[in-house]
């Protein structure tokens, strides 16, 4: 639930955001009728200039934040992780889960007065899994796989009817459409402006949202304007019809002091991506929002395909040679909890908690692990070898790195040092990253993936998988991620999903550190703000007093 400084940030998910929106429904104050109200939100941003508008292609969240404002979605999931009506007024499944037919509204238009049927929703899946789209995520929510997949397509049954069909049953598809990463484009700017999206602005990012993008400068600012037409929120909206914001703006100001400063000082109204180590500098007429973000954690990816990783027990003992928890208790102020497993806590039906019993260093183990893999010399500089070669491992990650993160990879690199282990580390830009990161010439990257549904793991574990940065190629965990895949029955899925996690626990193809959460700061001039399951706010229903 929100709290004033001083705060404990860390919240109990879901169950804190819903909190939050019920209270801050509940205490909205109109303003006077004919008042225009702005609104501004700062947020991180940097590297959405870099072609990562189009959240059909981008898998950044950054993309999916900004651009839920203007991309609607075939149902809305509740923060209890039910399903209401949308742009779909209802669904039905078939018994055989192969088939998926939505029922459209006949009110909807976009922006550029194009309208919302059968035919638009084909198209954008269309565009979706086309090879010049090269969507990694959004094609990956709904199961496409360009060598096979569960997806086979979608059919515009008649006017407002869409099926969608399914080789294999596919467990999270109601999830994924309800996700702005499968929201709906125009089908004009889809046939005449599709090269065009990853760079995004107005006359093309256009949808059926609640706003408009009306002006765009990259690595500055986006202006949404509220559509004037909308009236086809989701049925559990407490709002209804227009935006009572006339103008959004989201503001790209890369640093967290940058972002706090101009809350506190009242240039904008709310700040995204806030530090545990800066909301201290906040006052009392600041209200702070946390929710602990489900799926992957902050995470650390060794990759068994290049270099010492390859041998089991060096990954076993890397994850055994150092103690991350006194470094994220201090780091991140202990409102970031440790991490055990390859899903956070907050993942719907699906956590292992019996991981948090588990030793989590042990560095005799790990000086034993070690010698068994015959790494039993030591250089000048104390390091371990074998056969002359020093244990090394290359460590790389993108900028900006965050300073909190470098801190941490700090402590993790002189702990190994202890044992032996040397850790060499390189901050690339986004380029030279994806340089090595396409060929897997690393030994270890870094990231954490936020997700409401545990499938978010095919895409690291999965042979086939598009984030597999561990370089894994493992028919029976393959098969353990298809069947859970394919399994509805709640009990069913969370018993493959704990397989895996305590797969992972002992082979160590992923080392989890931290569970990150999604702060927002916001003044107290704002009212009916509500946060989605990963913690987003949503603008839709916002008042600003005084603006």
């Amino acid at each position: 639930m929100p709290a004033r400084y001083p705060r404990s940030l860390r919240t109990a998910g879901a169950v804190a955001a819903l909190a939050i929106a019920g209270l801050l429904a509940g205490c909205t104050a109109a303003s006077s009728e004919g008042d225009q109200q702005s609104l501004t939100y700062a947020i991180e941003g940097a590297n959405l200039s870099a072609g990562h508008m189009d959240p059909h292609s981008s898998q950044l969240d950054v993309s999916a934040l900004v651009q839920r404002a203007v991309f609607d979605s075939l149902v809305a999931q509740d923060l209890d992780g039910s399903f209401q009506p949308w742009l779909a007024e209802k669904w039905e499944i078939s018994e055989d889960q192969l088939h998926y037919e939505f029922t459209l509204r006949e009110d909807v238009t976009f922006h550029d007065g194009e309208p919302f049927n059968a035919d638009a929703v084909v198209a954008n899946f269309e565009h979706v899994t086309a090879p010049e789209t090269a969507s990694a995520q959004a094609a990956s929510m709904i199961g496409y796989s360009a060598d096979g997949g569960s997806y086979l397509g979608a059919e515009a049954v008649d006017e407002f009817t869409v099926r969608f069909d399914f080789s294999t049953p596919y467990a999270p598809f109601l999830q994924a459409v309800s996700t702005s990463q499968l929201g709906f484009y125009s089908p004009a700017v889809l046939d005449e402006k599709a090269d065009e999206l990853k760079t995004g602005g107005p006359g093309i990012s256009v949808g059926t949202g609640p706003f408009v993008l009306s002006e765009y400068t990259p690595d500055q600012e986006i202006v949404y304007t509220a559509n004037p037409d909308y009236d086809w929120a989701p049925e559990s909206a407490e709002h209804s019809g227009a935006s009572d914001l006339d103008e959004l703006v989201v503001r790209i100001l890369p640093e967290p002091s940058v972002r706090t400063g101009a809350l506190a000082s009242g240039e904008v109204q709310v700040a995204g991506n806030v530090t545990p180590s800066t909301v201290g500098s906040l006052g009392d007429d600041i209200t702070v929002n946390s929710v602990e973000l489900p799926g992957l954690p902050y995470s650390l990816y060794l990759n068994q395909n290049n270099g010492v990783f390859a041998d089991v027990k060096v990954r076993q003992a890397f994850q055994l040679g150092f103690d991350p928890q006194d470094a994220v208790d201090g780091i991140f102020f202990g409102q970031y909890p440790r991490a055990w497993s390859i899903l956070g806590p907050t993942t719907p039906d699906s956590y292992d908690s019996s991981l948090e019993q588990r030793p989590a260093v042990d560095v005799d183990r790990a000086n034993e692990l070690l010698d068994a893999a015959g790494w039993t010399e030591r250089d000048a500089e104390g390091y371990r070898t074998k056969d002359g070669e020093r244990l090394s491992a290359r460590w790389i990650a993108y900028t900006p790195i965050p300073d909190d993160r470098a801190s941490l990879a700090d402590v993790i690199q002189s702990d190994l040092k202890g044992i032996g282990f040397a850790i060499v580390r390189e901050a690339l830009e986004p380029a030279a990253y994806n340089e090595q990161y396409g060929p897997k010439t690393f030994d270890i990257t870094d990231w954490g993936f936020s997700g409401v549904d545990a499938d978010l793991l095919r895409s690291h574990l999965h042979t086939d998988g598009f984030q597999n940065a561990s370089g894994l190629s493992d028919p029976a965990i393959d098969t353990l991620l298809e069947d859970a895949v394919a399994t509805s029955d709640p009990t069913e899925r969370a018993a493959l999903y704990t397989e895996l996690q305590q797969w992972n626990a002992e082979n160590v193809a992923i080392v989890p550190l931290y569970v990150p959460s999604m702060i927002t700061a916001f003044s107290d001039s704002v009212t009916g703000l509500t946060f989605d399951l990963y913690g987003r706010p949503l603008f839709y229903g916002v008042q600003v007093q005084g603006s």
